[in-house]
């Protein structure tokens, strides 16, 4: 019978090597990778909002027929749809290419915010358990916040972290910060 075992100084090799495989598999996503995250969930948004924007821009007013809550209510229907469509179709690009990507997806945490309060809210409630209902994908006409409120973590994430290295925020934040360099640099010469 033929010994296929490794050496001992081969069998130890390929075990560190196996052990180290995630540290640098690690070491790697942390160098280049991490900063590429924040596109999934831009192009993700930047596609939802996109095309409920341009449903809006090719469609009829409905939000006549909506009560939207304190102050929004105070607005006409069609300044509302007009505000909102434009919303939606400006942000989806700026998502897209990485601008101004915390205000923008700060502006849609508020529209989110109050569609889920407009729309998708019930009007009543008795308990936790009527409230839960809504949390689900349904055509009965309530509920249906799982989207929205899924939307709304993919957005608080882009305006607490930013919206990574593939970004024109990132290209100008590093434009800044190069100039400041230089900036700097020219001034302690001259002195």
């Amino acid at each position: 019978m033929k010994d296929y075992s490794l050496p001992d100084d081969c069998a130890s090799s390929k075990i560190n090597n196996l052990c180290a495989c995630p540290g640098k598999l690690s070491r790697w996503f942390d160098s280049n990778a991490q900063g590429i995250a924040p596109l999934f969930p831009r192009l993700l948004l930047a596609y939802e909002f996109g095309e409920a924007g341009l449903e809006k821009l090719n469609g009829d007013n409905w939000f006549t027929d909506l009560s939207f809550p304190f102050p929004l209510n105070l607005l006409p229907a069609d300044v509302s749809w007009t505000l909102a469509t434009g919303l939606e179709i400006i942000a989806p690009v700026a998502l897209v290419l990485g601008f101004a990507t915390r205000f923008f997806s700060l502006a849609l945490m508020l529209l989110t915010v109050v569609a889920i309060a407009a729309v998708h809210w019930p009007a009543e409630w008795h308990g936790l358990a009527e409230l839960w209902k809504g949390y689900a994908i349904t055509d009965q006409g309530y509920g249906n916040y799982k989207l929205p409120l899924m939307y709304l973590l993919m957005l608080s994430s882009l305006l607490l972290s930013g919206s990574g290295r593939l970004s024109v925020d990132f290209r100008l934040k590093s434009l800044s910060i190069a100039d400041k360099t230089i900036h700097n640099q020219r001034q302690a010469s001259e002195r």
